[in-house]
């Protein structure tokens, strides 16, 4: 609930501080007043409109269910909006978008005029007539959350199979092209360390002409090694190392024959070639390591497309099975409905009476299965559907609606109601103030309103008042409220029979 407001600066209000009450708060004086901006300035606060003062501040007990991860709340939270040049949002010091604001407390702050039109949708009905089923039927409950459970899995493997059949068209294209991939490094078939190997044969052959001359200018040195070794003998040296030093030359000389020999017979070509594939790869894939692990990925690929097809298959088949399990559920959540309604619809007929409207009706009409079932709901009004209503049968129905739906609601939270009884006939006016006063038992109601049946319920009367164009929001005492009634009822200058009525509603 609001538990107080505080309004600088708003228009023709220099400022507003109200402490509020539980139950009905009803908001009254004459036209132009300044009731509409009063209201709209609370509004505001809570991401409805646009905020008009310069600084508006509200204490709203926090939502028994109104949870947030990104703002830190206490259990009695203020909201501020501050006005200079645009508009900045505050929620228990911490700044907010008018966005997230709204997101917040929509489902705990409901406002309702007589040009809104909202609350007939299928999914609304729907909700209703699940949550009075709630309320006392633990088997409904049970069947209910089964059903959304088993649903919601349903439609996540509908959307995964989807996905499958949407790809479908471009599977043929990836393992083709996942099989080009493989075919291609493997023709080329690299082996690590094959690049450093053939770069090494690549700069031997660019030098084996050289090789070959100075080698055979080199093998000179054995016409020598007699002589050599004579010297050795006439000094009476060891020539063994000599000797040994000679032998492994002649080895040498003798491999780097037989490699000469070798690359002479290497096609020059062939190795050019195979260098320029092994760089392609080094090139496109980093490495010849990497380009082999690019295989093995792409093969694991081509398994995975194969059990994309095994897949689509095992869901085809659950999809089957699961949908008619889900057809068996639905259909009984559909006939606990419809009796429901039937219900709803001979305790609805009451509060229509009183507010001179027919029976209301319950269409309901069978359409694919959905998160809610496979109903589609709507109302009918003597033959007139929701969206044909005019204005004041249209808010009349949703306030019994509203009425009828009150069970195993404790806390409804905040509901804001704009000259909802605005051109009723006086047993109309009765009915919807009753009617309203029953709902203030499960919600806080702020209600502007002109009908004296309506302030007399209140739990809180609010005067707004104008003079030289200022305005002011008074909290009535009794004698306020006697004087004020009065003046509804018999204008600016009551008589003493509009006194005297006033007196008799509030039962003084």
């Amino acid at each position: 609930m609001f538990n107080r407001v505080y309004i600088k600066s708003l228009i023709s209000f220099d400022e507003v501080e109200l402490e509020l009450e539980k139950g009905l708060v009803v908001i009254s004086g004459s036209s132009g007043a300044g009731k509409s901006i009063l209201m709209d300035s609370i509004l505001s606060s809570f991401g409805y409109g646009s905020a008009k003062a310069s600084l508006c501040e509200i204490s709203v007990d926090k939502p028994l269910n109104l949870k947030s991860e990104a703002y830190d709340l206490e259990e009695e939270i203020t909201l501020k909006s501050i006005k200079k040049g645009k508009v900045r949002y505050y929620i228990d010091g911490q700044n907010i978008s008018k966005k997230t604001l709204h997101g917040l407390f929509s489902p705990f702050v409901q406002y309702l005029s007589v040009r809104d039109k909202s609350g007939f949708d299928s999914s609304e009905l729907i909700k209703l007539i699940d949550s009075r089923l709630i309320s006392y039927n633990k088997s409904f409950k049970k069947l209910k959350k089964e059903y959304t459970k088993r649903y919601l899995n349903y439609k996540s493997k509908v959307d995964e199979l989807q996905k499958i059949i949407e790809n479908e068209s471009k599977l043929l294209e990836l393992v083709e092209f996942a099989n080009f991939e493989i075919e291609k490094i493997e023709a080329i078939d690299p082996k690590i360390g094959e690049d450093e190997e053939l770069l090494k044969v690549k700069q031997q052959l660019s030098r084996i002409d050289k090789v070959n001359d100075a080698l055979k200018e080199a093998n000179s040195i054995f016409a020598l090694e007699e002589s050599v070794g004579e010297v050795y003998r006439l000094l009476d040296k060891d020539s063994g190392a000599f000797v040994e030093m000679m032998n492994q030359l002649r080895a040498d000389f003798e491999d780097i024959e037989s490699l000469t020999e070798e690359l002479a017979e290497v096609n020059i070509e062939e190795v050019l070639d195979r260098l320029e594939k092994i760089s392609s790869l080094k090139n496109r894939y980093g490495s010849i390591e990497e380009a082999l692990s690019y295989v093995e990925a792409k093969r694991k690929e081509l398994t995975g497309y194969k059990n994309i097809e095994r897949d689509k298959t095992m869901l085809e088949s659950f999809l089957a099975m699961e949908f008619s399990e889900l057809t068996v559920l639905v259909g009984r959540i559909s006939q606990a409905r419809k009796k429901e309604a039937l219900k709803i619809e001979k305790e609805l007929e009451v509060y229509l009476a009183e507010l001179k409207l027919p029976p209301l009706e319950f269409l309901f009409e069978l359409i694919s299965i959905g998160e809610l079932g496979q109903d589609r709901v709507d109302v009918s009004l003597n033959g007139s559907k929701a969206t044909t209503l005019s204005g004041g049968e249209f808010n009349r129905v949703r306030l019994a609606l509203m009425v009828v739906s009150l069970s195993g609601v404790k806390d409804g939270g905040v509901l804001i109601l704009d000259e909802i009884d605005a051109n009723v006939s006086g047993d109309e006016s009765i009915a919807i103030a009753n009617m309203i006063a029953k709902l203030s038992e499960v919600y806080q109601i702020f209600a502007i309103s002109h009908q004296a049946h309506l302030a007399s319920k209140a739990n809180q009367h609010i005067l707004v008042v104008k003079s030289e164009d200022r305005s002011r929001a008074i909290v009535l005492d009794k004698q306020g409220r006697i004087d004020e009634i009065a003046r509804i009822v018999g204008g600016e200058k009551p008589n003493m029979e509009a006194m005297q009525f006033s007196k008799k509603l509030l039962e003084i």
